[in-house]
């Protein structure tokens, strides 16, 4: 499970080595041949799992799968889980027509003979799978790395010989990435310990002069930080924050308009068979029971996210609540982190929060699918979070401080966001300043390839090469 490889993430951290190695330009498109296959996980379908993407890159006619990771040019390796969500009487006259549902996920990586990403990818339920969850999992994930693979964009970012440095950071602030940062941290072969206390707190450590930099999913001006701190932003990825629900006897995805999302977190909309939630989702059972409303309740980016998507979409919203890392919230519970929103609805019937995708995932909760701009009710995933990024690259000229809210396209996810790292223009000595440029440079470049296994979508590469021209700058 993903909570595994959380777990795992965060022992590795804890314990790792500081070493500090800069980093090279790209090397050559990687030349594949052949792979080798780990295992994906400890689940029951995860045997299954592998052997149908073994057949299917044996069948492609560009990838051999060969049992010895030492004869291979690359290692695939990955994690899985499947649930039951419940289940659908497709025909109330007979038992025997009840239906099971599933959701899951298929998380792979591949790396190079010197354990450097070249690519990944979460792969979740297709918006439309004809077959059973467990070979739509596998095949989509197949079809993902064969096309990488055709494609010869496949290529490691490879440490560059030299001195290293033994510099320890210390960073705080957003829970959404905190993930992937973990999972960076110990990649780029770094001891950094982060403290996930929501972006406010980040920033006021970071003022406080208590860390070495901070995460937030805001980008800070001056009038948002404190007047004792300046910044420079550097964007890391985009990621998407995911209405998540617990809600018994509902097949498949609940389907949000931006109206209705207002309406729930306003009060206006308390009951869940109300008429404006059942408009969007024909044919769904929906009780008549009230909705149980929860919202994080400590200073956090990722409700700066939510709350600005509402300012976006609903002007009565927008005139009452506004956005913020903290707003007055019309109705609900708060609940701290993100860790604890996802664990509240989890055992609350009947509610509604706000998460990151990765988090919704790990708790194996129900998310729902979101009206976008172009009137299409689109599920987070990493596909449609990574369209919405792509909004990113018409804005790269104008700085760094945009939003991907509501981004124009079909298959865009709605309430995505790019997410920063704030590091102090004055203050950190010489050799901090050298460790944060070269784990900068890592995050930008290999760390990217690296992002898509947890479901961040990595930047456009004219976002991501003129944030590493900024690096520079902190020379």
């Amino acid at each position: 499970m993903l909570n595994t490889i959380f777990g795992r993430i965060i022992l590795a951290v804890a314990a790792l080595a500081v070493v500090l190695p800069s980093f090279a330009q790209s090397a050559a498109p990687a030349q594949l041949h052949t792979i080798h296959v780990e295992g994906f996980g400890q689940g029951s379908n995860a045997a299954a799992l592998r052997d149908r993407v073994v057949e299917r890159l044996n069948h492609s006619g560009q990838i051999q799968v060969v049992d010895n990771a030492s004869a291979s040019d690359a290692v695939l390796r990955g994690d899985s889980n499947i649930w039951a969500t419940g289940s659908v009487v497709m025909n109330p006259r007979s038992s025997a027509s009840r239906q099971t549902d599933y959701q899951g996920y298929l998380s792979l990586e591949l790396v190079d003979k010197n354990n450097q990403p070249l690519w990944s990818y979460l792969v979740t339920p297709s918006r439309f799978r004809t077959d059973g969850i467990m070979h739509d999992l596998a095949d989509h994930g197949a079809e993902r790395l064969i096309d990488a693979v055709r494609s010869g964009s496949l290529r490691a970012d490879l440490p560059a010989a030299g001195a290293t440095k033994h510099v320890a950071l210390r960073a705080a602030g957003a829970t959404l990435p905190q993930v992937i940062y973990l999972k960076w941290f110990k990649s780029a072969g770094m001891a950094v310990s982060y403290y996930a206390v929501g972006s406010d707190g980040g920033i006021e450590q970071l003022a406080a002069g208590k860390v070495d930099f901070a995460a937030s999913d805001m980008p800070v001006t001056p009038e948002t930080a404190s007047a004792s701190v300046a910044v420079t932003n550097f964007p890391t990825l985009a990621g998407g924050v995911v209405p998540i629900y617990n809600l018994a006897g509902v097949s498949g995805s609940l389907r949000f308009t931006p109206q209705v999302l207002a309406g729930i977190y306003s009060g206006a909309i308390h009951c869940w068979n109300d008429s404006r939630i059942r408009a969007a989702n024909g044919g769904q059972h929906l009780p008549d029971a009230e909705i149980t409303v929860v919202h994080r309740s400590d200073g956090s980016g990722t409700t700066f996210v939510w709350t600005s998507y509402l300012s976006l979409v609903s002007p009565g919203w927008k005139a009452g609540a506004g956005s913020g890392t903290h707003v007055i919230w019309p109705v609900g519970t708060g609940a701290q982190g993100s860790d604890g929103i996802a664990a509240m609805v989890q055992k609350t019937p009947n509610s509604i929060g706000y998460v990151e995708l990765i988090y919704a995932i790990q708790h194996e909760l129900n998310y729902a699918a979101v009206e976008n701009p172009a009137g299409q009710f689109i599920k987070a995933d990493l596909a449609s979070i990574t369209a919405a990024a792509q909004f990113a690259s018409e804005n790269s000229e104008k700085g760094f401080r945009f939003s991907i809210l509501n981004a124009p396209g079909k298959s865009a996810y709605p309430i995505s966001t790019l997410t920063w790292l704030l590091v102090p223009s004055q203050g950190l000595d010489g050799q901090k300043k050298e460790a944060v440029s070269s784990l900068l440079r890592w995050m930008l470049t290999a760390g990217q390839k690296d992002c898509g296994s947890l479901g961040y979508a990595p930047l456009p590469r004219e976002v991501a090469v003129r944030a590493l021209r900024e690096v520079d700058g902190l020379k």
